[in-house]
Order: structure tokens, then sequence, then C-alpha cells
């Protein structure tokens, strides 16, 4: 009897360093980069979709969709305004879209709604998609993006609320004629308006674009851009203002104006970068100074975006 005790005794035991040296516990998967095909309107779409590290065991997570701008490409998009760190770190889900030949049909007569492109439908069936499919938080759905993608993140700001948590824009603001003259989401949307002072491209003082591949339409200066959404959210006209810190010393400077509304939490923010171009801060300079302006290296425009992103969900 004592031998079978403590043979019973040592298997015990080996069984359980079996179990500390291959624990049973999921380990948390690699991050992963796909390409997801949908058809919308009878139109063959994509999109990239980035899963973070850790994804299995996340639980349901934010969702960025990062919008490339005129002429770009979902990869270009990850290139300028590389939100993998973030997502890896935070646990968010990335989406990269592509646009209609290259394009977003932000409002503009230049841009595709000339051939009946409906992006906005485009970007409520990836929801549909990634709510469905993905584990994505439905009430943490943001939008940002660049250029001819910041003029999309307004319309989607204005008419996809429903869906669209918060926007961030860079470097462009609202089509003026169409789409900022109906612009009435019904609901507070925080936003963010990241605009250099000498853009080349999109005019910082607004009216008519007349430069580069994204020329042509009127759009709102800057200021009237986060006028609008002061409105909309119904926040304070009086900013708290700070200057950042002039970390680079790359000949640019950024004021931060922060408009707030202390009842329903909502908040504008700009950013007005002295000397900066048609880019994004600390991003990828995707062409030459001389053509697209400077870079500003005093903050981190994705890490900015997703510090205010967090903040908010769709109530």
């Amino acid at each position: 009897m004592r031998q079978i005790v403590l043979l019973m005794s040592i298997l015990i035991t080996l069984i359980s360093c079996n179990k500390d040296d291959n624990p049973t516990t999921t380990a948390d998967k690699p991050s992963e980069q796909k390409t997801i095909n949908l058809t919308v309107d009878g139109n063959a779409r994509s999109f990239i979709v980035y899963l973070p590290t850790g994804y299995n065991n996340a639980g349901k997570m934010p969702l960025i969709f990062a919008i490339h701008g005129g002429s770009g490409t979902p990869e270009g998009m990850i290139n300028i305004a590389n939100f993998k760190p973030i997502s890896d770190r935070e646990k968010v889900v990335l989406i990269y879209p592509a646009g209609i030949q290259n394009n977003w049909n932000d409002g503009r007569p230049t841009t595709p709604n000339q051939l009946g492109i409906n992006d906005v439908s485009f970007f409520n069936q990836m929801c549909d998609y990634a709510i469905a499919n993905l584990s994505v938080d439905g009430t943490k759905i943001y939008a940002t993006g660049i250029s001819n993608g910041g003029f999309m993140s307004s319309r989607l700001g204005c008419e996809l609320s429903n869906r669209i948590a918060a926007i961030a824009v860079d470097a462009a603001t609202i089509e003026a004629t169409t789409i900022a003259s109906s612009c009435n989401p019904g609901r507070p949307v925080p936003a963010i308006y990241i605009h250099g002072t000498t853009d080349p491209l999109v005019p910082f003082t607004g009216g008519q674009m007349t430069a580069g591949g994204t020329a042509g339409g009127t759009v709102l200066s800057h200021f009237q851009a986060v006028d609008k959404w002061i409105t909309i959210n119904g926040c304070t006209s009086t900013p708290v203002i700070i200057d950042l810190p002039d970390i680079a010393n790359d000949g640019t400077t950024i004021k931060q104006r922060v408009y707030s509304n202390s009842t329903n939490g909502s908040e504008v923010v700009s950013y007005v970068i002295t000397n900066g171009g048609h880019t994004w801060p600390q991003g990828y300079q995707y062409l030459n100074e001389l053509i697209i302006g400077k870079t500003s290296q005093d903050m981190n425009a994705c890490e900015v975006i997703w510090s205010f992103f967090k903040r908010f969900k769709r109530l």
C-alpha cells in the first residue's frame, strides 16, 4: 500500500510539472494583416485590416479607420500614419480602406461623386463587417485621414454619426457648398482638426482649391471647420490655448486650442501648425518639402489622435 501511495504521489508531481511547463491558456496570437474584399453598390471594394498582437484575448476592441489621401493607397497610408504600434500596445483594430480610383467622394466635384460612388455606404458596410466578423466594440469606431481622406472623415462625422464616435482630420477641412451646409449629425461628434498654415494643397484660409491633384471644390477654412463642430457639439467658443513645446527646432511650431462642453463631455480641438505643410506630424515625408511643405516633428499625430479618441464612445 505504501508503494502505491508513493507511486501516485510521483504521478501527481509529474502531471503538475507538465502543466507548469506547458500552460493550457491560449497564447496571445501575433499581429495579423490581411486584405478584405466587399461588393458595395455593385462595386468591388477592399480594405486592409490589422489585428494587433494579443487580438484573441483582448475582448471587444476599438476600431480606427485610417483613410488615405487623394491618389493614395492603404499601404501608403500605413507608411504616412502608422498606427500599428498603438494598435499592439492598446489593443485597437485598424482598417486602412481603399478608395475608388485611389480617391474618396468627400463632396467635392473632382472626387468620385461624379461616378455615383457612395463612400458613406462603403464605410457603413465596413462597420457591419467589423462588428459581425471581428472583435470590435460598435460604440468605439473612429475615423481619421489626411487630405482627401481628411475631408472624407469630416463627411463621415456629418453623415455617419450613428456609427462614428469621433473624427480627426489632418491637412483638410470640410467641403463647403454641400457637406458643410447640410452637416447636422444630430449628436455630438468630438473632432480634431490639424492644419499647416503653409499647406500648398488645401488652403488654411479656405476657399477655392486650385493646387495639385486635389484641385477643385470650395472648402471651409481651418477655423470655419472648427467653428462648425463647436456649434454642433455645443462647445464653448472660448478655448484653452497651449503652445506645444518646440522640441524639434524644425522651423514649425504648434498651437493647441481646446473647446469643450462641460455638460455632454464633447470636445473640439484645433492644432495650428505654423509653417506646416500638407503633411502628417511626425509621419512619413511622402514627397519633397518643396512640393508638400514641412512635416512638423513637434508632435506625434498618431499618439495625439489616439489619446483623443480613446476618451470617447458613441452614446
